[in-house]
């Protein structure tokens, strides 16, 4: 693990590209996982009807907010499945990276939800 967040730290915030990509990917697993969660309870859906990502720039403060309007991990499941997300792809991801693979692939290993933990 170690390894995987000194290269988050190192390289991934400065391919910003990559990096906003991936916390709109997790905000669109947040999507899904509401309306997943909706086909049994549909109650979920009554605060908020409107399945969306927003993204807000800020050029006065240099931010760039990303919201949605999906579930994201309870404390619980971050307990319970982050070690295991980032021990089972973070391997194969290095072992890519390692073998020449382009670092715009981390989505595919299971582990961009690495990037937005230390930030968000």
């Amino acid at each position: 693990i170690a390894q995987l967040m000194s290269l988050i730290i190192n390289t991934f915030y400065s391919n910003k590209e990559i990096f906003v990509r991936e916390l709109i990917s997790n905000s669109s697993d947040a999507l899904d996982k509401i309306r997943y969660q909706s086909l049994t309870d549909p109650s979920v859906l009554e605060a908020e009807k409107d399945l969306e990502i927003k993204i807000i720039p800020n050029k006065d403060d240099n931010t760039l907010t990303i919201y949605d309007t999906g579930i994201g991990m309870t404390k619980a499941d971050l307990v319970n499945n982050l070690g295991t997300i980032a021990k089972s792809g973070t391997k194969s991801f290095m072992e890519a990276l390692s073998a020449g693979a382009d670092i715009s692939m981390i989505g595919q290993f299971g582990v961009g939800i690495l990037l937005g933990v230390p930030c968000c």
